[in-house]
């Protein structure tokens, strides 16, 4: 059965995801930090619902790949890290949701 759209060899939409990002818990991170200029650990942490090791490790690989940037800081007394995505993580997060709805609505 042949389609006619028929896609050259390579181009379905799912070699557009990033495996970095596909991953659940960091794909939830990624879409969390998103919708923010940056966001407390803990309020990730919370909405993502993880625990604090899980969440710390999956950060570093989204730090590592250049997707998140950490600081430290004080509020008060108190130590925090904030959490925000790069420009580099925004445009690889936007290109990753277009491969997704390519693949959600049959373009592959």
């Amino acid at each position: 059965m042949s389609s006619s759209r028929q896609l050259p060899q390579g181009a379905h939409p799912r070699h557009g995801l990033d495996e970095v990002i596909h991953a659940p818990v960091r794909f939830s991170i990624v879409a969390t930090l998103a919708a923010a200029d940056k966001a407390e650990f803990a309020f990730v942490r919370d909405t993502v619902e993880v625990s604090d090791s899980v969440l710390s490790r999956q950060v570093s690989t989204l730090e590592k790949a250049g997707y998140v940037a950490v600081t430290k800081g004080y509020v008060g007394k108190r130590p925090r890290t904030w959490l925000a995505l790069t420009s580099d993580g925004r445009s690889a997060f936007a290109a990753h949701c277009q491969a997704l709805r390519a693949i959600a609505e049959g373009m592959g």
